[in-house]
């Protein structure tokens, strides 16, 4: 089975709330809200991807030190096995703003559950509420 590492993080602004993406029409899992991130790619760190994929997504610029290892995700679906690490990142610059037609938003912690979120990151927010 084929593995896909994905790097991912939750975005926590000065009020404690995390930001949420919501996967757009004509992407696999669309509808589904889901922490901001994506793809590694070949000879690139899970930092290095994620640093590009918050430019790419959001517009916004953040730094190695500024990404704390939190937890991962490893969820098996039907066609591959994700391995997701999820970062926590106080400190970036500029403002979030959906640049690949996805919704955003901001949530509380003890919010996350009343969004529908794909298998991988259900049993991350558990963590993350606990966490802050």
């Amino acid at each position: 089975m084929k593995v896909v590492l994905v790097s991912a993080v939750a975005l926590i602004d000065t009020d404690g709330r995390i930001l949420l993406a919501q996967r757009p029409e004509g992407k696999s899992m669309a509808g589904l809200w889901e922490f901001p991130g994506g793809k590694i790619e070949h000879g690139e760190t899970p930092e290095v991807a994620l640093i590009r994929e918050l430019e790419e997504e959001l517009g916004i610029n953040t730094w190695q030190s500024c990404l704390a290892p939190l937890t991962f995700a490893s969820h098996r679906y039907d066609t591959f096995h994700l391995l997701m690490p999820l970062f926590a990142c106080r400190k970036w610059e500029g403002t979030p703003q959906s640049k690949e037609g996805q919704v955003l938003k901001w949530v509380k912690p003890h919010d996350l559950k009343s969004y529908p979120m794909p298998a991988a990151d259900v049993p991350l927010i558990p963590i993350l509420r606990d966490w802050l």
